[in-house]
Formats: C-alpha cells, sequence, structure tokens
C-alpha cells in the first residue's frame, strides 16, 4: 500500500518509512463548511476553551516526555480564505530533512514555550513576533521518532507577512488555505504497527508537491478539528 494522494497532485519527495502491515482509515473526520475565514477560527478557539491534556503516552499531572518543542501555526487571511503557514525543512538539517513543518524547533533551557515559539518563527523565517495574536494552544504531543514533546500555538497575523527563509534551516515557506486541507482527497489516517506498542495513528495532507505527515499532520489535523467544531482534546500518540 503506498498512497499517492489525489489524483492530479504530485507527491511530495519526503521518504516515508512505511512499515509493513501498515492499513488505511477510511473515511475523514469533518465536513467542513468552505470557505474558512479567520474570524471563524477565532470564534472556534474562543469556544473551545483551554487545551485538553497531553498525549496518552504523558504522565498523569507531567509533561510529555522527550526534549521539549514549541511550534507556531500562523495564520492570515486573503480573499477571505484562512491559510496557514508553513516550511520545507532545509536539506541541509540532520534530521526531518526535506520534510513540511510549522515554524519553530527546541526550547533554550528555561524557556517559556510560548515565547520559544516566537522566537524560532522569527530566526527560521523572519516573522515578526509582535504581529502574532496568539488564539490559543493546542494540547501538546510527544513523537516517538524524535522523541520530542511539541507545544503548538495557533496565532493570527494582520495580513500576508514579507517572510524570508533561513537557509541554513529553510528551504522554501508556503501558505495553504484551511479549506484545501478540508477538501475530499487531500486528508487520509494510517495505523501503523509499532514493536511493543500496537498501532499508531499517522496523519497525511497531500498537496500538490509536498506530502505533509508525521507531527505537523497531526497538528493540522487538531487545528481542523478544533475549526469544525470540536473540543481542544488530546489526539492518540503518534508518529
Amino acid at each position: 500500500m503506498t498512497p499517492t494522494g489525489p489524483a492530479g497532485r504530485r507527491p511530495g519527495r519526503q521518504v516515508i518509512p512505511r512499515p509493513h502491515g501498515a492499513r488505511s482509515v477510511e473515511g475523514v473526520p469533518w465536513d467542513l463548511a468552505v470557505p474558512v475565514g479567520l474570524e471563524r477560527v477565532r470564534a472556534a478557539f474562543a469556544a473551545a476553551g483551554p487545551p485538553g491534556p497531553p498525549d496518552p503516552a504523558v504522565p498523569e499531572g507531567g509533561a510529555p516526555p522527550g526534549l521539549p518543542a514549541a511550534v507556531l501555526v500562523a495564520l492570515f487571511e486573503e480573499g477571505g480564505e484562512a491559510r496557514v503557514i508553513l516550511t520545507r525543512r532545509s536539506s541541509n538539517l540532520r534530521s526531518h530533512t526535506g520534510e513540511v513543518a510549522f515554524p519553530g524547533g527546541r526550547l533554550e533551557p528555561a524557556e517559556d514555550p510560548l515565547a520559544g515559539a516566537l522566537r524560532e518563527a522569527s530566526e527560521e523565517v523572519g516573522l515578526d513576533p509582535a504581529s502574532a495574536d496568539v488564539l490559543g494552544e493546542l494540547p501538546p504531543l510527544s513523537t516517538l521518532s524524535s522523541r520530542s514533546s511539541i507545544s503548538p500555538f495557533v496565532a493570527a497575523l494582520p495580513g500576508r507577512p514579507d517572510l524570508r527563509p533561513n537557509p541554513a534551516e529553510v528551504e522554501r515557506i508556503f501558505d495553504v488555505t484551511l479549506a484545501e486541507l478540508a477538501s475530499p482527497g487531500v486528508y487520509h489516517e494510517e495505523r501503523w504497527p509499532v514493536p511493543g506498542m500496537g498501532e499508531r495513528s499517522v496523519h497525511f495532507f497531500h498537496l500538490d508537491g509536498d506530502t505533509v505527515w508525521g507531527a505537523t499532520a497531526r497538528i493540522l489535523r487538531h487545528l481542523l478539528d478544533v475549526v469544525a467544531g470540536g473540543p481542544l482534546g488530546r489526539m492518540a500518540e503518534g508518529i
């Protein structure tokens, strides 16, 4: 089984280590009426309340296991459509080379997660932290592949930002509408067997020239869940 995305879309060049025994999960989790404007996103986060607990792998009352990191899910509106900013990681990096990601990264010692997300966004793509109106925080998630704990923050920007990629970390900056992410044939879920841990959900968004998967796809899935009217609950642990 090797899904290539919707007809007419070129798959990304990411290497996806799909194991033997991986299986597709049928169905799309939301019926999201389009278009989706930024005010709808604001209202959804205002109604959703505080984020739920982290991944099930997190001990009760504790922080997600692994090295702490934070990302910025930055949105702006253009033509009545909310668009989310994504990056493609540089081919010079040691891990997750060429993968689609949000601006963000590892936190400095004792650094506040939101401050770290804004700092990383400034360093990676030149985003002005003062321009980010933070709408809320998605529940932290942990990853098995990089053993990181990630705190995602969602922020609204006043308009299309003037961004500049840091070539040491970012190969490309691009944006996509929430409506496209939710359109038929773009999203799919798989269940991967993990030795000693049973099955784990792995999420994919097939865009033209890029396949978004892993932690970034899990965050996008959760963002769309909230916009569609779902609570800020936890997601099962993924890859």
